[in-house]
């Protein structure tokens, strides 16, 4: 019937309106493809994808600009106003925006880029090997670009305020450092196991990272500030013109995410799947729910195509 359909509208034009059509269509696919040659002249594929430049990566990186940008500006505005004004924004009320950021960002890019948003986190993975390191300047720059960026708006949106969600240490500088140190562990621990462990629930993977961060910066908040970002503290430190402690910002997520990745990675093990005595693999209860839902979708999806047909 489709077939029969398309003849007969293409029988509605005359000759000419025919040939018009059909010149616009070669010129169309001409012009594409001129472009398309004039991209590869200028950037060779070769060179593209010997500097780890290919458009799929540049797509990975523009999504933790974003996602940094989105997390920077929730995080440090509700700081900047709760600061200024508790009875708008309690403390423990931008600790909970700051932990679903993440977890909206990790549903909304993580199938992308990552949603790494962290430099420390990216220098971890790549470190443990769950992440190529020449990719990691990129998302280096993309990340401390989305959080300054994130922070000059700020600056000029909750004017009169100057201090914008600063991360500073709240009495000796070595309980901050710890602090840091601990909270990105915990940070970190729980995203390497539901991000890279295949047996972990993968698609709870933002509720857990983003409980993690909430609940470590309800405690973290009052003592330093509960960064557990590079590119978090940078950001608002350059807008508001506040630099005090700032390399305990650096230097204790950074110890955090490596101490945190390699602690899972050595408690982990794999273990070699069940086999029943006709040697057919056992699945677990979780896994068979997953695969028996797959089989019902599919045989759903071609019985709808055969009443299509």
């Amino acid at each position: 019937m489709s077939t029969n359909s398309r003849t007969n509208s293409r029988a509605n034009f005359s000759n000419n309106e025919i040939h018009d059509i059909a010149t616009m269509q070669n010129s169309g696919s001409m012009s594409s493809l001129y472009y398309d040659r004039s991209l590869a002249d200028i950037f060779p594929p070769h060179l593209l994808k010997k500097l780890g430049l290919m458009p799929w990566r540049v797509e990975q990186v523009v999504s933790e600009v974003v996602s940094t940008f989105l997390l920077v500006f929730v995080t440090c505005g509700a700081a900047a106003i709760s600061a200024s004004d508790q009875t708008r924004i309690s403390q423990l009320g931008q600790s909970v925006a700051g932990g679903l950021i993440v977890t909206v960002m990790i549903y909304s890019v993580g199938h992308i880029s990552g949603a790494h948003m962290n430099p420390a986190v990216t220098l971890a993975f790549a470190v443990f090997r769950h992440f190529p390191w020449i990719q990691v300047p990129f998302y280096w720059a993309a990340q401390f670009t989305g959080a300054i960026c994130a922070s000059f708006v700020l600056k000029a949106v909750l004017h009169p305020i100057t201090v914008l969600g600063t991360t500073t240490p709240n009495g000796p500088h070595w309980h901050s450092l710890l602090i840091e140190i601990i909270v990105t562990f915990n940070m970190m621990f729980v995203t390497l196991a539901v991000a890279t462990d295949t047996r972990a629930v993968g698609e709870l993977a933002g509720m857990a990272v983003g409980s993690s961060v909430c609940i470590t910066s309800i405690f973290a908040g009052a003592v330093s500030g509960g960064s557990m970002n590079p590119a978090r503290t940078l950001g608002p430190a350059l807008a508001s013109n506040r630099f005090t402690g700032l390399w305990i910002y650096f230097l204790g997520p950074v110890l955090g995410t490596l101490s945190g990745a390699w602690t899972y990675t050595y408690i982990r093990f794999e273990e070699a799947p069940a086999v029943n005595k006709d040697g057919s693999q056992k699945l677990s209860s979780f896994k068979l729910r997953r695969l028996q839902s797959q089989s019902v979708a599919v045989a759903d999806e071609d019985e709808f195509e055969q009443i299509q047909v």
